[in-house]
């Protein structure tokens, strides 16, 4: 089957971004347009590309929990294909689309775990149905049926019907710290706004790419 979608356009109507509009931070100006964009579905929301053992790529979407001026984090179970991912290639890539706002943000970086105390401090904030569903989940493998899933979920929950659930020692935070940055903001006629910040020499750079 092949379908055209050649008719399928949309036009970009922002006013074009110049250098004098960016904070030299690249930090501070993702701040900045997050804030602008939490109007918007799941603002959070990131794809975060990893590579495997073979080199082939992987991308899913994980919601960024928090970040500061060292870098980006996300959770996840440590067994998962992901984990699996960053064990053999700790670098990957997030990516928000906030197409809403004609804008996207790439930032590409190295992965640490972070601590289990910091990782605890974030579960403990999940709803106890979220903290049950660490317990549940064997990411990324088989499974024959939803219904296995819901049994166990129901035996964790009279498990821990009594008291507070605990932290998985097979799940927790991982921590994006960047090497780059790059902005992106449409406009007309195609001509796409593209700035990159690159780390070196204990300094950001930034420079205008083309569309």
């Amino acid at each position: 089957m092949k379908e055209n979608l050649f008719s399928m356009r949309k036009e970009y109507t922002s006013p074009p971004l110049h250098v004098k509009d960016l904070n030299s931070d690249p930090f501070v100006q993702f701040h900045a347009w997050f804030e602008e964009a939490k109007p918007l579905l799941e603002p959070n929301a990131m794809t975060l590309a990893t590579v495997d053992t073979q080199g082939k790529p992987t991308m899913r979407t994980v919601l960024l929990k928090y970040f500061d001026t060292e870098g980006f984090v996300f959770f996840s179970n440590y067994t998962s294909k992901k984990a699996q991912d960053l064990a053999h290639n700790p670098h990957a890539a997030v990516h928000f689309a906030w197409l809403g706002q004609e804008r996207q943000v790439e930032i590409c970086g190295r992965v640490e775990k972070i601590s289990r105390t910091e990782s605890l401090r974030y579960f403990l904030s999940r709803p106890r149905g979220s903290q049950l569903g660490a317990w549940v989940s064997d990411q990324s493998q088989v499974i024959s049926t939803r219904a296995l899933l819901e049994a166990k979920f129901a035996q964790l929950k009279a498990k821990f019907a009594k008291g507070e659930v605990p932290l998985p020692d097979f799940w927790g935070g991982y921590k994006l710290f960047p090497t780059s940055f790059e902005f992106w903001q449409g406009g007309g006629d195609r001509l796409h706004d593209r700035f990159e910040y690159t780390y070196y020499e204990n300094v950001w750079h930034l420079a205008r790419l083309a569309p």
